[in-house]
């Protein structure tokens, strides 16, 4: 079976997503196929890398644990596979409750959720998968626009993402989700790289 075979009108699961091997990159959205963006280029794999490993350190030791892309998370207020109809794959994603974690990524919602954004999938990011975080109870939200060198956070509060103020270059990102962490954005968008773009 190839993609194009694939009917994208209908919706799928979870089950069905286990059995696709296609060389293209899918998530599943409420049961709607999304076919994922290019592969990410240079400047999306080095501010993922570097926040990567920001917050690797600094959970070292600690109880949560962060996970970057591919790793599917299923995102299912229930513990089992055949109703699970939304599966991601976000850039990077902290998770601190070890039960959610097997052999196959997350089964359930992630504390903290990053979207790198690329040319191309600003739409995708910022309608669908703002949905599905919000809905599944994803404590915080943070979207990354590289070429603004920015990074918007959202808090979920009563049931909703409360938007915060966006940062910049010289701001500090911290969590409430993780106590004492703190990390200057001049060191995730490093300057001298990002400038020639």
């Amino acid at each position: 079976m190839k993609f194009t075979d694939l009917d994208l009108s209908k919706s799928y699961t979870y089950a069905d997503y286990l059995k696709w091997q296609f060389d293209e990159r899918l998530e599943l959205i409420k049961g709607k196929i999304s076919k994922m963006s290019p592969p990410p280029g240079e400047m999306h794999q080095r501010i993922s890398t570097i926040l990567s490993s920001e917050l690797y350190f600094y959970l070292k030791g600690k109880s949560c644990h962060v996970y970057s892309a591919p790793f599917d998370v299923r995102l299912s207020r229930t513990i089992n596979d055949k109703q699970v109809i939304t599966v991601v794959q976000p850039d990077i994603c902290v998770i601190c409750n070890p039960k959610k974690i097997d052999e196959r990524g997350c089964l359930g919602a992630p504390d903290i959720v990053v979207e790198i954004l690329s040319p191309g999938n600003n739409k995708k990011e910022l309608q669908n998968k703002y949905e599905v975080y919000e809905e599944a109870g994803i404590l915080e939200y943070w979207l990354i626009y590289p070429a603004e060198k920015t990074l918007s956070k959202y808090v979920l509060k009563a049931g909703q993402f409360q938007a915060l103020r966006p940062l910049t270059v010289g701001d500090e990102i911290t969590t409430n989700v993780l106590p004492g962490f703190a990390l200057n954005l001049s060191e995730v968008f490093e300057d001298n790289i990002l400038d020639k773009y």
